[in-house]
């Protein structure tokens, strides 16, 4: 029996490998893209031998050309840390914009519904808490983050665009912050980070005055929402990420209680744009999909932090010059 084909950009990636995964076992054969400028191979390596499992080494802000049909397509090509989108923020306004262009085009080609990766990001430094759908955000356009943000807000508009002039089935899920194996140590965000520096013996370094939020959700309960929202006929955006609130300080302190070392907090000053408060309202997902996460941080962190610890020493060491937010 000819198995459902399903196309995942950016699958080398934390999020994509784990994708990946999760549809193989659905029993879909799973087509993989990506050009590598963040993703690393090693994610993905263990599938190669499965032959409902295919790899493109392409650059989705091209022309993508799939032979044969694609029923499903999930575009998750982008570069998601601050580390990665203030290094390279042309590839990254590119990718939201003309790979969002291209994925869409595929999608209308082949019948396809697709579902888009979009962010918290979106709502910048929120004026409304929590966040729920309907607040439009408070975003600045030309600040460093502004190439991340603004990627993903136009990636949401050509979505619905093309859901509205096209009548293509269209998904959108806004993604808050999310963690578990995989991840790069030095990709900059707040949890590798932190784990990162525990495991070097190293301070915790948290910019402004530890008092921002964050909200954590575990890789596995983000997929089901998902592979939930992809499956639904809901077409507007819909918010996926675990409410349980956490400031910056505490969370540093919660890492430095799991791994059992002895460092200090040390402080920085908060970088242009940062965020001061993220959390989700999942309202809609409870609603709409029956989804909540069920995956507890304590619970979530330990399996992240024996991941990380089981990585050769040299991955630890793997460092940008400076970890520039605590995304």
């Amino acid at each position: 029996m000819t198995k459902t084909r399903v196309l995942i950009t950016g699958a080398a990636g934390f999020l994509g490998s784990h994708l990946c995964e999760r549809f193989l076992k659905e029993g879909f054969h799973v087509i993989g893209m990506d050009n590598l400028i963040t993703g690393d191979l090693k994610n993905i390596e263990h599938l190669f031998k499965r032959e409902d499992f295919e790899f493109y080494h392409h650059d989705v802000s091209k022309f993508i050309h799939v032979p044969g049909e694609i029923k499903y397509i999930l575009h998750f090509a982008s570069p998601a840390s601050p580390i990665d989108y203030l290094k390279i923020p042309i590839q990254t306004l590119k990718v939201g914009s003309l790979g969002t262009h291209n994925c869409l085009g595929l999608a209308k080609a082949k019948k396809a519904r697709i579902l888009v990766a979009s962010t918290s990001e979106i709502y910048g430094d929120p004026l409304v808490h929590p966040q729920n759908e309907e607040y439009w955000g408070n975003v600045n356009p030309v600040g460093p983050r502004g190439v991340y943000d603004e990627a993903k807000r136009f990636q949401e508009a050509i979505t619905m665009a093309y859901h509205n002039f096209h009548g293509l089935e269209t998904r959108i899920i806004r993604i808050f912050n999310t963690y578990g194996p995989r991840m790069r140590l030095n990709d900059g965000r707040a949890l590798p980070a932190f784990i990162g520096q525990a495991l070097r013996g190293e301070d915790l370094t948290v910019f402004g005055d530890g008092s921002q939020t964050r909200s954590f959700c575990y890789v596995d309960d983000l997929v089901e929402g998902i592979y939930r929202l992809l499956m639904s006929d809901y077409h507007f955006p819909v918010n996926i990420g675990n409410p349980d609130e956490i400031s910056l300080k505490d969370f540093a302190e919660e890492i430095i209680s799991l791994t059992g070392t002895s460092q200090k907090i040390v402080y920085k000053p908060l970088p242009v744009d940062d965020p001061k408060q993220r959390q989700p309202d999942i309202t809609k997902a409870k609603q709409i999909l029956g989804w909540q996460p069920t995956i507890s941080r304590k619970e979530g962190l330990k399996i992240t932090y024996d991941y990380f610890r089981s990585l050769p020493p040299e991955e630890w060491r793997k460092l940008p010059k400076e970890f520039v937010s605590n995304k």
